[in-house]
């Protein structure tokens, strides 16, 4: 069976439109109804927002890669990054930051010319040392290994699922691909593009290492084109890693035999679909914390009492198991029991929390937080 570059009609990549054409516009009518949802969290809000959908981006670009970072130390990581406070988060994650700064780039400057130094320090970012674990690589340039596979299972009964095209067709290849970038952008659908994008770099796979995270950056980078803003509020590297097989089964089947990439299409348009959608829960938390500070704006809360509050916001309706008690308190803030009861009579005292109907020693409170239309 042959790979698609070893096609006589390779790049000319093509689908069915009557397959495609009603999840691209189910795509287009959620991607609308989020960009309405983001325009009324505020700037303060708008730009929190944006920290954790990067936050969880380089988080799952990474692991769908089998890389694993703290989170908190990735979070204070983007703070510093994007200029937000920083004070009381864990130190950054150095490890992680040539990720972050290749994602910043490709998103914050959406409109700069890619070229092949831009790609070329993107996988250098990612390689400060020059090594992928404990295994030297090449940094910076494209690859020279011959042959480059994608494989599974053990040494002696590996599977090849993928064979990329020979080294010495690496910076033909880019330069197609970066010419088919820039003509496409005037003429193709931009959702579509973004999707083609992807699977037309991780087939050309110009990297020893890195290869799918830079095509996931691409992908970014192509959708803050098609919305014309930096700023990204979903992630689609979590669905990919949510449906990690399913995404590395059909790339699989979409790079052999045939330029039709229909199936991959569809797929990607899904997950596309289901990242906005799950990033819209998180748009409904900041946006709920965001109108919760306005209605208590003359509110007086002591410094234990904003740092709980703020613990529950971040849980989100339901998200803090078992609600809050007296312990949870004393272990939030390092308060005493004593002052952690008085502090939460406070609170429900001015309808910031409610009780819940267990009572005796399981008693335990909610917030009470504004509904969202």
């Amino acid at each position: 069976m042959s790979y698609i570059w070893e096609l006589k009609e390779w790049t000319e990549f093509k689908w069915q439109s009557d397959e495609i054409i009603n999840l691209l516009g189910k795509a287009r009518l959620t991607q609308g109804k989020l960009i309405s949802k983001v325009k009324g969290l505020g700037f303060e809000y708008n730009q929190k927002a944006r920290a954790e959908i990067l936050t969880e981006e380089t988080i799952k670009t990474a692991a769908i890669e089998g890389m694993r970072f703290d989170k908190e130390a990735v979070r204070s990581s983007v703070a510093r990054k994007l200029g937000l406070p920083s004070a009381g988060l864990k130190p950054p994650d150095r490890s992680a930051e040539g990720l972050i700064d290749m994602l910043l780039d490709a998103t914050e400057k959406y409109a700069n010319p890619l070229t092949t130094e831009r790609i070329k320090s993107w996988q250098a970012a990612l390689f400060p040392a020059g090594y992928s674990g404990l295994r030297k690589i090449e940094v910076g340039k494209w690859r020279s290994r011959e042959p480059m596979q994608v494989v599974s299972g053990p040494a002696s009964k590996e599977t090849v699922h993928y064979e990329a095209p020979p080294a010495k067709r690496i910076s033909h290849e880019m330069k197609q691909f970066l010419k088919w970038w820039k003509d496409e952008r005037k003429s193709l659908d931009g959702l579509l593009r973004a999707g083609i994008a992807h699977i037309y770099f991780v087939s050309i796979h110009p990297f020893e290492d890195g290869n799918g995270r830079i095509a996931r950056a691409l992908t970014d980078m192509a959708l803050a084109q098609d919305e014309k803003t930096a700023q990204r509020y979903y992630s689609i590297s979590s669905r990919i890693m949510s449906g990690r097989n399913a995404y590395y089964d059909v790339l699989e089947k979409s790079q052999k035999a045939s330029m039709d990439i229909t199936n991959w299409l569809k797929w990607f348009l899904d997950s596309f679909i289901r990242a906005i959608e799950e990033s819209e829960l998180s748009i409904a938390n900041i946006l709920q914390k965001s109108l919760f500070w306005q209605m208590h704006a003359q509110t007086e809360f002591n410094k234990n009492q904003k740092k709980v509050i703020n613990r529950l916001l971040d849980a989100g309706q339901g998200g803090f198991k078992g609600g809050l008690s007296t312990r949870k308190y004393v272990g939030m803030t390092r308060v005493s029991r004593a002052t952690a009861y008085r502090d939460i009579t406070d609170l429900v005292k001015k309808k910031v929390l409610k009780q819940n109907k267990a009572r005796g020693r399981g008693v335990s409170y909610e917030l009470i937080v504004p509904e969202l239309d």
